[in-house]
């Protein structure tokens, strides 16, 4: 989280780091007590880049791409199915049946959206924005994600102004929360 550079190169780094959490769960054995730690790992790192993504870089391309409001809104799509599995995980343990099944639609669902944004949307935004907005769109997007929430809130809203007046509240409350559980982290 908060790797610099411009906006695309910094959430490149982030679907990178998700990939790497999703390898990890692959490569362990199903049940594996581990699987939920890196799932929720992945899922924080998620919703952080996802409401990033929300506040700054949305609006971004609908302002700059020709089909901006059409790509938007289907990648807020993409983050609202993505965002109903991680809450429908949140409340399965790594034995639960459910969870293979869940984690597997996951990251189905999140390569396919990193596929989406990295072949299409990133190729149009460097054409159709400077090297000025390109960063700072970047720091905006590492501001948002220090302040943003770490769990899932499907009802929350998505888009501005009330995703960016409610998310830094839902931040604070979920990174207590993470530390009072120790949410995320390996024993």
């Amino acid at each position: 989280m908060g790797h610099g550079g411009n906006v695309i190169d910094e959430l490149v780094t982030d679907h990178r780091e998700v990939e790497e959490l999703f390898g990890k769960i692959e490569a362990l054995a199903p049940g594996e007590k581990n699987r939920k730690v890196y799932a929720d790992q992945a899922t924080m790192e998620l919703i952080r880049h996802s409401v990033a993504e929300e506040e700054y870089l949305y609006p971004a391309v609908r302002e700059h791409l020709v089909n901006g409001n059409t790509m938007a809104d289907r990648e807020i799509e993409d983050h609202s199915k993505a965002e109903q599995l991680m809450k429908d995980l949140e409340g399965c343990e790594a034995d639960d049946p459910e969870f293979d099944r869940i984690v597997g639609e996951l990251m189905s669902e999140v390569r396919s959206h990193i596929a989406e944004e990295e072949q299409t949307l990133f190729p149009q935004l460097r054409v159709a924005c400077s090297d000025k907005e390109l960063n700072e769109l970047g720091e905006k997007v590492r501001r948002a994600k220090k302040m943003a929430p770490t769990r899932p809130h499907p009802s929350a809203p998505d888009t501005p102004p009330a995703n960016k007046l409610l998310a830094p509240g839902a931040g604070l409350v979920d990174r207590l929360r993470d530390a009072m559980s120790g949410r995320g982290k390996e024993d």
